[in-house]
């Protein structure tokens, strides 16, 4: 058998059930190569050994039981899993990756959590996170910044960016995100992975609280289109664990190809279909243009040129999606990202703890009347359906999954030493200046999430030339409610 972290999470999975592998073993290779890479990686901001130790031997002995007296096993026995510390784990501290918060351990796990033990995971830890999960990067003030396993020097994104980084170094067969306004789907890019951004309703939400837009979901990072299938399984509710999906996850549009609904099919077994024939629209047109002008990087239009190529070597149609935005889409989105910010329980006292971007974002939401709130809301339904209506004139549209390469620890912030690890002072005070960055470097992510659509990243591009070679650039595919099967589908087509 290959090293334990070389499986594909389809792989490790068959492995456990066999009993080819057991839970303790897989769990120990892991968490010997957390401990040897995390302290250059940042990816964890906790590893949970011990008890990851003790939850690997009870789910080896229930094996053994099962084995002698007859019955099924959760889907994702023995799996090992870390979740972002922007979730609550039973006996764990939720950091949200902010030195103002008092550090209590959680007294029950978050709904995300809940739902994949259930499935037979066992967490391993919490990953990096930026502060309360608001930036398109993983740093903050209170532990080392999470770096690219392609690149230390260049961040791993965010803000499930300790996630991505774990996945792609081996530290993790997969992981789940939280994608709010690209947080799946942008360290997926910048780390080579493939990520997933369900649709609204499809999966528990996570950790969603102060989220007024209903913006945030969770999805799965992964290496591959199957192994983001298997960890989605276990995500949606209903599902049947052991390939007979019960849920439906409905029809792609009136006519759409086939594939496009999940019918009695898991998401695994849909990655194993060809999809039909797809009419594709091709986009560089984004929300955020009037307000931050961009330049795509040529690495991001190689990525797109080369996924564009792919998808019509694999018979697909594609043609050009000239998308018509909302000027007023920036501030709207930006009241409705930060409102929870607002709302967040810190003392007065220890808001000087806060990162320059939060604070600053913090004091202009509790400032901020909920007639401004609610007016930003209704602009944002009117937003949805205004760009659902354009976009069904394609069966998928394809941007390039980030407008610039992945950036340096610490390009956002402005910060010293490598990445803004404390103290504060070695951060630049710049709020605006920080996500003027953020919304030219991601300027595709956020839109989906107002529109509620599923989307997914596929690492179709590295600058070197070759898979492995420098630094990954991707291509996302935006699909209908209720296409995650057919966004799936089309990842693994292209080899993905």
């Amino acid at each position: 058998m290959a090293e334990i972290h070389e499986l594909s999470a389809v792989e490790l999975r068959d492995a456990l059930r066999s009993g080819e592998l057991s839970a303790r073993a897989a769990t120990d290779h892991f968490l010997d190569r957390i401990e040897a890479q995390n302290p250059h990686l940042g990816a964890f901001l906790t590893v949970t050994a011990e008890q990851a130790q003790k939850d690997a031997t009870a789910a080896d002995r229930r094996y053994a039981l099962r084995s002698r007296r007859g019955g099924a096993l959760p889907p994702l026995h023995g799996m090992p899993v870390a979740f972002k510390d922007l979730t609550d784990v039973a006996g764990v501290v939720t950091t949200h990756g902010s030195a103002a918060l008092d550090r209590k351990p959680a007294l029950a796990d978050g709904a995300l959590p809940a739902a994949l033990k259930a499935a037979g995971v066992l967490s391993l830890g919490k990953t990096q996170v930026p502060e309360f999960g608001l930036t398109a990067y993983s740093e903050n003030l209170i532990a080392p910044p999470s770096r690219n396993p392609h690149a230390l020097s260049r961040s791993s994104g965010g803000s499930s960016g300790g996630s991505a980084a774990a996945v792609a170094a081996g530290l993790l067969p997969f992981a789940p995100g939280s994608d709010g306004g690209g947080s799946v789907r942008i360290p997926a890019a910048a780390c080579g992975l493939v990520g997933l951004k369900p649709g609204r309703g499809l999966v528990p939400a996570g950790e969603s609280s102060g989220d007024p837009a209903q913006l945030v979901v969770a999805g799965p990072l992964a290496r591959s289109a199957a192994d983001a299938a298997l960890l989605l399984d276990a995500l949606v509710p209903g599902a049947d664990p052991h390939g007979a999906g019960q849920h439906d996850a409905g029809q792609h549009s009136a006519g759409g190809p086939a594939g496009a609904g999940r019918g009695d099919a898991s998401y695994l077994e849909l990655t194993a279909r060809e999809p039909g024939r797809l009419r594709i629209g091709v986009s560089l047109d984004s929300p955020w243009q009037a307000k931050f002008p961009f330049i795509p990087d040529r690495e991001a239009l190689d990525a797109l040129a080369d996924g564009v190529s792919r998808l019509e070597a694999a018979g697909h149609e594609t043609s050009e999606a000239a998308i018509r935005y909302d000027n007023r889409y920036p501030e709207a989105f930006t009241t409705a990202w930060t409102a929870g910010i607002g709302s967040a329980r810190i003392s007065p006292q220890r808001e000087a703890l806060l990162t320059p971007l939060t604070r600053t974002f913090r004091r202009r939401a509790q400032q901020r009347s909920a007639a401004k709130l609610n007016e930003s809301l209704g602009f944002l339904r009117q937003f949805q359906q205004d760009t659902i209506a354009q976009y069904n004139h394609w069966d998928l549209i394809v941007t390039p999954a980030l407008a610039q390469t992945p950036r340096p620890v610490g390009w956002f912030t402005g910060a010293t030493h490598g990445g803004g690890y404390w103290p504060a002072a070695e951060w630049a005070g710049d709020a605006d200046g920080d996500y003027s960055k953020q919304c030219e470097y991601a300027p595709w992510s956020s839109m989906v999430n107002v529109c509620g659509l599923p989307a997914i990243s596929i690492p179709v591009h590295w600058t070197g030339g070759a898979p492995g070679s420098d630094l990954p650039m991707g291509i996302q595919l935006i699909g209908p409610m209720g296409s995650e099967g057919l966004l799936l589908q089309v990842a693994a087509q292209l080899g993905f």
